[in-house]
């Protein structure tokens, strides 16, 4: 028997077109997964020479059987690993030695399988799994999983192999095939990064489902997923609360205020991603996905035959942070001369009874919408598509009127949706044949068409200015934090460090009262009793200091001026470094209510003045930053370069981990930050 391996098979080949595969524990057995593995890899065998490994018999599956990886007749580029947890290791040993650089492992509760994925890479091989459900590639005929799929444009890369063959179940029901499906199981060696990043030039992939349910290196997953964005290939994200990114850094406000989900959609939005909450939406954005065109904003037209139906239709299209809004004069003055008197065209636009004197006016609204540039999209909701159904007469009418909205729907660029009655109609598949998806329920068209509108390309990043971020070892206490801030540019009130009585009141005689004094070293100073406030004099001074003293004891207090301006607005500016997707910076309503008011926004990090304006509109308290009932607008512009300066310094200071201005007091004359927290990171463990 030769060793030596074929030259096609490079890093992740093997598991997408090898030129040879053997399953291990191939079995006759319809319950066992060697029958399963067997049985597939043999749907290939046209392709690839297919070799089946049993001890205990010569034959099966009415192909030849060896007894071992040693007796076969040439090394297998892909060896599937369905043994017993015990036997696996010697089966690993035995294929290494012959020269195999693919492995596929199925076993589940193998021992020590970082030992033994580690030992698989130090041979220069790569593995998939351990616990994995399998791989399959429409494109090579490579079939080696539990179940049968069905070929299609939808690549399924799955951490849990179950739910994996429920999207691919749920997607063969409404016609979406697999083009590649990989269950990475415990990710022992081949991470999702790598199999998504291999995906970029897999032709048959048009869009993409992940489900994981923890983000290691998630920074490099997010660019990975980014660049298939850019491509052309969306990403659909299932994942769950309990995910290794829900490491809460809790010293601050800003670690307990932000969850792992709050974290993950930050990086998808930054990276193109959606992150769906079920099955059943994930199919059902991909459906509507490969019909039609993603809608170039979020403004949506609804139209139907039923003033209930156009009414439910509203309510939930914005509930799905879609926006119904109301038409010009003059179009709803055109829209009004193609309808009965009486009926609604404002938006919703309620044909009321129009279809039944003609069904070309369904046509004349979508129409006469869509060329308007006052929508990106049009939801038409209620009977249509019942003609074909409950009149066979007007089957021939309802399709042509169907290819009309099709084709308007091509010519401009924009989505025509459907819910109808009737989604099992012969009108039904003329519309989707056209371009145009159509659901059963006004939930699931909404659903599609608000997942639709989250797929627009990310905006490129704008970036955060260039300045050099000050370096230096980091020291503990508000006044280390304050001098680092200061040096970034984040303005603080005038004040020094103060260690006794006497120190205290000679640098108050050069500050302007009232005063405030603080046990600089206490990272949460209100709940500890080391903060005084509105400190009027001397004798008020030397009380505070020496009962803040008496209680605290020695150490570095800082000494500073009240900002007392009018009209201030106090904003929480955070930032942390997720344990595994990185850098993100957070904004929020600040003070000591901030865990009460949970009045927040996060991004990824860094932010330039764009993203930063972005996520203040986002805030329930940014009219106050605007100017409330009168009261004068506050400085948006410096605390907007409070927040590209903080998300710049965590990003680029890797020795951080956490970031907290608490709070950022903002006025029409500018920003000033009167308390801050800097959080080291703790060092790498020694390998």
């Amino acid at each position: 028997m030769t060793t030596v391996v074929a030259e096609s098979v490079t890093q992740l080949s093997a598991f997408s077109d090898p030129a040879s595969v053997a399953v291990v524990g191939a079995s006759a057995d319809p319950a066992k997964w060697g029958y399963w593995l067997a049985s597939g890899a043999l749907t290939g065998e046209h392709r690839r020479r297919v070799h089946l490994v049993n001890r205990r018999t010569d034959t099966l599956l009415d192909h030849a059987c060896h007894p071992t990886l040693s007796a076969l007749p040439d090394v297998p580029d892909l060896v599937a690993l369905c043994v017993p947890a015990p036997f696996v290791s010697d089966v690993v040993d035995e294929a290494l030695a012959l020269g195999v650089r693919g492995f596929l492992g199925v076993t589940a509760g193998v021992t020590d399988e970082a030992e033994l994925a580690s030992r698989i890479r130090s041979a220069g091989a790569r593995l998939v799994g351990t616990n994995s459900l399998g791989i399959y590639d429409s494109a090579t005929d490579l079939s080696l999983a539990w179940g049968r799929f069905t070929p299609g444009p939808l690549a399924i890369i799955s951490q849990s192999g179950q739910l994996g063959s429920e999207l691919a179940a749920l997607g063969a029901r409404h016609g979406v095939g697999v083009s590649r499906f990989v269950s990475i199981g415990n990710q022992s060696d081949v991470t999702a990064a790598e199999l998504l990043a291999d995906l970029g030039n897999h032709d048959p992939t048009r869009v993409i489902a992940l489900y994981l349910e923890s983000f290691r290196d998630g920074e490099s997953l997010f660019r990975t997923l980014r660049a298939l964005r850019d491509t052309g290939k969306p990403t659909l994200l299932l994942t769950v609360g309990a995910s290794a990114a829900s490491t809460r850094l809790a010293r601050s406000h800003t670690g307990s205020l932000t969850s792992a989900l709050d974290v993950v959609d930050a990086a998808c939005r930054a990276a193109g991603v959606l992150r769906v909450s079920t099955p059943d939406e994930l199919v059902t954005v991909a459906r509507a996905f490969l019909a039609t065109t993603v809608p170039a904003g979020d403004r949506v037209a609804i139209v139907g035959d039923s003033g209930g139906q156009c009414a439910v239709a509203a309510d939930v299209t914005s509930a799905n942070t879609l926006t119904v809004p109301g038409l010009s004069q003059a179009l709803t003055e055109s829209l009004a001369g193609r309808l009965p008197s009486g009926a609604a065209s404002s938006n919703p636009v309620d044909l009321a009874g129009a279809g039944e004197q003609d069904l070309g006016s369904y046509a004349d609204v979508v129409e006469c919408l869509l060329s308007a540039d006052e929508s990106d999209a049009v939801v038409l909701t209620g009977y249509f598509g019942c003609y074909a159904r409950d009149a066979p007469a007007l089957a021939e009418r309802e399709a042509a009127v169907a290819e009309r909205i099709g084709r308007a729907s091509a010519e401009t660029g924009k989505p025509v949706v459907v819910h109808t009655m009737a989604p099992e109609s012969s009108t039904a598949q003329v519309l989707w044949r056209h371009g145009v998806p159509v659901f059963d329920t006004i939930d699931s068209a909404s659903r599609a068409l608000a997942g639709l509108s989250r797929l627009r390309p990310p905006v490129p990043p704008n970036q955060a200015p260039s300045e050099t971020v000050p370096q230096g070892p980091l020291r503990p206490g508000y006044w280390a934090a304050r001098e680092l801030l200061a040096e970034l540019g984040v303005d603080f009130p005038d004040g020094g460090v103060v260690r006794t009585r006497e120190e205290a009141v000679e640098l108050a005689g050069r500050l302007r009262a009232p005063w405030v004094l603080k046990a600089s070293w206490l990272e949460h100073k209100s709940e500890a009793g080391g903060v005084a406030v509105g400190i009027a004099g001397t004798q008020h001074l030397v009380r505070s200091f020496d009962d803040m003293h008496a209680r605290l004891g020695d150490g570095d207090y800082v000494l500073e001026e009240q900002d007392t301006r009018s009209g201030t607005v106090e904003i929480l500016v955070g930032a942390r470094r997720d344990p595994d997707l990185g850098p993100v910076i957070v904004v929020g309503a600040g003070g000591t209510e901030t865990e009460v008011l949970q009045d927040i926004a996060l991004e990824v990090a860094p932010v330039g003045p764009e993203s930063a304006l972005a996520m203040l509109e986002r805030l329930r308290c940014m009219p106050l930053l605007r100017g409330w009932r009168g009261r004068p607008a506050a400085s948006v512009d410096s605390l907007v370069g409070v927040i590209t300066r903080v998300s710049r310094l965590i990003t680029e200071r890797t020795d951080i981990a956490e970031i907290e201005l608490n709070p950022v007091r903002v006025a029409p004359d500018g920003a000033l930050t009167v308390d801050a927290l800097v959080v080291a990171a703790e060092p790498a463990p020694a390998p």
